[in-house]
């Protein structure tokens, strides 16, 4: 059968980088004790806290964590998906909220930098990411043991162009790691992590943080999922720090694809996009 075996970390984070890097690297350890293809960790698990804080204690890409995480990857000859972490790049003034894929050899494969930055109010609480990201702009789909990965972040999932983009462009599973916010996470979450498995059939493998975070001691929604083409959870976190893997049968995917040709039926002739874009 065809398969892909996937490790989802789900942890709290903190303001402490010390603290939060040791964590993701003992769950990183016991994911590997079931011997998957990836361990895929959530957004941010770097840091979470103040704007200074993320300006002080970004990292570039060569740094201390990512350095680790490739000392590991080769260790245990697994793919790391290093979830999402602010990462400093030359000569730019923002910071990239970046997911690196690292392969089995330690090697960066592929950098997906966060397309859709986080703008929104939730609750009475206005969140303005883009005073600290600059967005990315380009849509990144890597190779895992022959298997097209789509890459993406967390609001990422609001934005469905994005995800039939990543679908046509070969994704049979999609990574979306996140630090989902209680106050949405409780309606939205698991709904338009199906909804985006439905439309494009594909797996949406979704490790997130849980619990408080800094600095306004928030909730973050847990609940790390998988969801497979026909839009069926297959599995889900409790809320704590853990590791949650699971078996995706790829041959799912084409089976689907098959039954309900959707995407083979598309109309691009027909969805003139220009006069919207605005």
């Amino acid at each position: 059968m065809n398969k892909l075996k996937v490790s989802m970390v789900q942890m709290q984070v903190t303001n402490d980088v010390e603290v939060n890097v040791k964590k993701a690297i003992t769950l990183i350890r016991e994911a590997a004790i079931s011997n998957p293809d990836i361990v895929v960790l959530p957004e941010n698990f770097h840091l979470m806290g103040t704007k200074k804080d993320f300006f002080e204690k970004a990292e570039f890409i060569d740094g201390c964590t990512i350095t680790t995480l490739r000392m590991l990857a080769r260790e245990f000859g697994i793919y790391i998906v290093a979830g999402t972490m602010k990462l400093r790049i030359k000569n730019e003034e923002k910071l990239r909220n970046s997911c690196c894929v690292i392969n089995p050899e330690g090697e960066i494969q592929d950098v997906y930098d966060k397309i859709h930055t986080f703008n929104a109010q939730v609750g009475d609480r206005t969140y303005a990411g883009s005073q600290v990201e600059e967005s990315g702009d380009r849509i990144i789909v890597t190779n895992i043991k022959g298997v097209p990965v789509g890459l993406s972040v967390c609001f990422d999932i609001r934005f469905p162009e994005m995800f039939r983009i990543l679908a046509l462009k070969g994704a049979k599973v999609i990574l979306v790691p996140a630090i989902f916010m209680l106050h949405t996470g409780k309606d939205h979450w698991e709904v338009l992590l199906r909804a985006r498995a439905i439309e494009n059939q594909v797996y949406m493998v979704a490790p997130a943080t849980h619990g408080k975070f800094p600095p306004h001691e928030e909730w973050s929604y847990g609940r790390s999922m998988a969801i497979d083409p026909w839009g069926l959870m297959i599995a889900q976190s409790s809320d704590k720090d853990g590791v949650l893997t699971v078996d995706l049968d790829l041959d799912l995917v084409d089976d689907v694809r098959k039954r309900v040709p959707t995407l083979s039926q598309r109309r691009p002739d027909v969805y003139n996009w220009t006069e919207f874009d605005h």
